[in-house]
This record gives structure tokens, C-alpha cells and sequence, in this order.
């Protein structure tokens, strides 16, 4: 089955919920991260906005799942590369705890085969970290519009 397909495929797998435009105000955000730079990076983009709220911050994958099931968020920014539990692993437990909520990765990875796992575990978006910049706001916007978003440094892959 061609790429754009399968993500076409797991985009229909989602909850009604993550494939409709989501519209509370304001927006609970989990940041999930274990470089504290980059956490802040996230909470002062997201916060400039007055419809973000960052709910909490975590800096691993396993208090990212015990998070996501006790808060419930609207939607999580998670990385990949986590102590503990990594990121792809921490999507599939929180996806089954906290399905209604939103996952978008945002990672130092732009292989193929990892987005491709990243949205097999039912996230919404993946951006790669050194596109994000220019393409973090974008793709909470798409995410929360019931988009999928892909990085443009991997999208060449992606829609191959």
C-alpha cells in the first residue's frame, strides 16, 4: 500500500473526536520533553497565543502516560527519544487512556520508517525539530483542525 494511503488509513482510524476541528477555548496542552530548552521553546510559542493553556510539563515517557490519563488534555506535544518509555511506546498506552486526546510528535527524527511508526500509534502530527520554527504553530493548527500534519522534512517521503 502506497504512503499516502496508509496515512489516509490511520487518519480514519481515529477517534471522531481527532479527525473534527476541536474548539475549546482555551487549549489544554501536555508537553512532553527531556530537554528542558526545548520545553520552554514549546510553552513560549504556545502560550503567546491566550487559547493555549500548557497543562503540564513532563520530561518522560512514562509520566507523560500517568499525565495524559489523570489530565485528559486536549493535546499532546510529545517527543520520541524519552527516558523511561519512549515516545512511540508512551502513544500507543496514552492513545488506549486518554483516546480523545491529541498527539503530535515533535522530534529530532525525520526517517521515514520512524514517522511512519510515530503515526501508527494514532498520533495526528509529526514535526521534525529543526523545522520547528516555522512549522510548530501550523501543525497544532492543523492537529486541532482535525488535519494530519507531516514535516516538511519528511513529506517528500510521506506523499512519495
Amino acid at each position: 500500500m502506497e504512503p499516502k494511503r496508509l496515512t489516509q488509513l490511520w487518519l480514519s482510524r481515529l477517534p471522531t473526536k481527532a479527525r473534527t476541528p476541536l474548539r475549546n477555548a482555551p487549549v489544554r496542552v501536555l508537553l512532553v520533553d527531556d530537554s528542558d530548552l526545548w520545553r520552554q521553546f514549546v510553552s513560549v510559542a504556545l502560550q503567546s497565543q491566550t487559547k493555549f493553556q500548557v497543562i503540564r510539563e513532563v520530561s518522560d515517557g512514562a509520566g507523560a502516560v500517568q499525565q495524559a490519563r489523570q489530565l485528559q488534555p486536549d493535546l499532546i506535544i510529545l517527543d520520541i527519544g524519552l527516558p523511561h518509555l519512549n515516545g512511540l511506546e508512551a502513544a500507543r498506552l496514552i492513545r488506549k487512556q486518554a483516546p480523545e486526546s491529541r498527539i503530535l510528535f515533535l522530534s529530532q527524527n525525520h526517517s521515514w520508517d520512524i514517522v511512519e511508526a510515530a503515526l501508527q500509534t494514532g498520533a495526528v502530527g509529526y514535526v521534525v525539530k529543526a523545522h520547528a520554527g516555522k512549522e510548530l504553530m501550523p501543525a497544532v493548527e492543523s492537529v486541532l483542525g482535525g488535519q494530519q500534519f507531516v514535516s516538511a522534512g519528511v513529506s517528500d517521503h510521506v506523499y512519495a
